[in-house]
């Protein structure tokens, strides 16, 4: 039963009707798809003006997640319980012996592993006892290549349809939680049971089922089934590892997973995207059918139009202002996230120990969505402004649940302690969306900032003194940025004449606009080198 609660929780990560603001009228929810240009595709759900969702494609962001391959086992770690697979791309994958289907457990089982399976005592079983290298099997990415890392594998293969989810090899069927009433819960049981489905296809009707006929909910299982069918048979006449298959571009891929029928309008730039978006909205239940579809026909881009990008730009900034003055900053790390929150001019009103709650609960609003934006998983740290009343700190810790129930991720939040630190657990689905569309700085090398000019001038100063010290050195050739250059020649002149005196050395500085601030180059020549130079003059 493990691939049904995997599968539904999924399901259930389904972006959520927005709740009515203000005066309780629904907010107005609009899709917008950038597709009009080959190396990047982008979606953005607002709910009256504000980013809500963003999904980005890009050609240096390559999505894998889904995808099923054809892989190969390349090494067996005991100690991890875990094998490394060769499924065609630069990095093998992680695949842990929980993820690996007993189907691909090897023939030559001896007569106490065979006994332990059939008793499903995994706990007391070794990876190593059941898996060969050189093994082939199919495989699913089921999180996405993350800096060094891999990606994670499973051999519990799921095929996500918009109505339904086929598991093969899996004998597990449900229906989404979120589908209520027992009765319509029946009803898809029977009309899924009525299907043929073959033997060892597990399935789980997805949320989206809630209004489907009958033979929307047939026609959808018919071609998971055929799809299936396809990726075994070119499983099988595959020489070697690779792609089997890859899920739907981004703009589908969307709307399967996201699509919610308060969204009013989608607005496409491009038509090729348009007739995937319409192809697509045909196939919802005519309850649904009411969202409008246009191609985006003014003078600016779609994104501009509705002031996007600017919100866009602002999810790479790691300072986010809050509504009342106060603002939270965001730093993620390699081993955690940080958000601290600042009261700022929030603090100057009369009743300071509300006008504090009041920037708790806004952040507390706001990190929920900054995560969801820029795709932050991993363990993060909320450092709030520190709050006296134990009413309000429950309250802010509610608003962080309520907030963070909109997210797809699967979360796990702490209390806050007594040192106004919030702990949430929030699951890695792929690389952050900043990984895809920045890169490392080549000034600072990821730091975020570089030495001042009186440090680093002194650093290389202290290289030529070392270099200079050495035997049969005559001369040392610095080529330095335009600063340092200056720096060097104008303010540390006295001591390059001494170290010259010293070392019988001449040190020769030459400065270079062109270098960036972390490049130099000192060479040191020795004596050898100047009596073969006059040699050959």
């Amino acid at each position: 039963m493990a691939e049904e609660s995997e599968v539904e929780a999924e399901d259930e990560s389904e972006i959520p009707a927005p709740e009515p603001v203000g005066t309780g009228r629904k907010p107005v929810v609009k899709l917008l798809i950038n597709a009009d240009e080959p190396e990047e595709c982008r979606l953005a759900l607002l709910e009256d003006g504000r980013l809500e969702s963003l999904y980005v494609s890009s050609v240096g962001r390559v999505q894998t997640r889904n995808n099923i391959y054809k892989g190969r086992v390349m090494a067996i770690e005991p100690n991890l319980q875990a094998a490394f697979v060769d499924y065609g791309t630069e990095k093998n994958g992680f695949l842990t012996f929980g993820e690996i289907h007993p189907e691909y457990y090897r023939q030559n089982l001896s007569a106490e592993v065979r006994s332990l399976v059939e008793q499903q005592q995994w706990k007391k079983l070794s990876i190593s006892d059941v898996l060969e290298k050189g093994q082939e099997m199919l495989v699913q990415v089921v999180k996405e290549e993350v800096g060094k890392k891999g990606a994670n594998l499973t051999t519990y293969l799921s095929l996500p349809g918009r109505c339904v989810v086929l598991m093969p090899g899996s004998e597990s069927e449900g229906v989404s939680r979120k589908i209520s009433g027992e009765e319509r819960r029946n009803e898809l049981r029977e009309i899924m049971n009525s299907l043929q489905i073959p033997e060892g296809i597990g399935w789980i009707v997805r949320t989206a089922s809630v209004d489907i006929t009958k033979t929307a909910l047939t026609r959808d299982v018919r071609y998971l089934l055929r799809l299936w069918r396809e990726i075994k048979e070119k499983g099988q006449k595959m020489d070697g590892v690779g792609l089997l298959y890859q899920d739907h571009n981004c703009v589908m891929r969307f709307l399967r997973e996201h699509f919610d029928p308060d969204i009013q309008e989608i607005l496409v730039d491009d038509e090729a995207a348009l007739e995937k978006v319409e192809e697509f909205v045909e196939m919802l239940p005519a309850k649904q059918r009411t969202v409008k579809v246009k191609l985006h026909r003014g003078a600016r881009p779609v994104f501009n139009h509705y002031s996007v990008e600017d919100q866009i730009e602002s999810i790479y900034q790691p300072r986010v202002s809050l509504p009342s003055g106060g603002s939270i900053v965001i730093e993620p790390t390699e081993a955690l996230v940080s958000i601290d929150v600042n009261s700022g001019s929030t603090g100057k009103g009369q009743n300071f120990e509300e006008t504090i709650f009041q920037a708790n609960m806004e952040a507390a609003t706001e990190l929920a969505r900054q995560l969801r934006l820029r795709d932050l998983g991993g363990l993060i740290v909320v450092d709030f402004i520190d709050m006296r009343s134990s009413k309000h700190i429950r309250e802010v810790e509610k608003q962080v649940k309520n907030a963070m129930k909109r997210d797809k991720a699967k979360v796990d939040i702490t209390r806050i302690s007594r040192f106004g630190l919030l702990q949430i657990s929030r699951q890695k689905l792929g690389a952050p969306i900043e990984s895809g569309n920045y890169r490392i700085c080549d000034h600072c090398r990821g730091r975020g900032t570089v030495r001042s000019v009186e440090t680093q001038a002194l650093f290389y100063l202290r290289r030529i003194h070392t270099g200079a010290s050495r035997k049969q050195v005559v001369r040392v050739k610095c080529r330095f940025p335009l600063d340092i250059a200056q720096y060097l020649l104008n303010n540390k002149r006295q001591e390059l004449v001494e170290l010259e005196e010293q070392y019988q050395v001449k040190v020769l500085i030459t400065a270079d606009p062109t270098l960036k601030p972390l490049e130099h180059e000192i060479a040191f020549e020795k004596a050898e080198k100047e009596e073969a130079g006059k040699k050959q003059a």
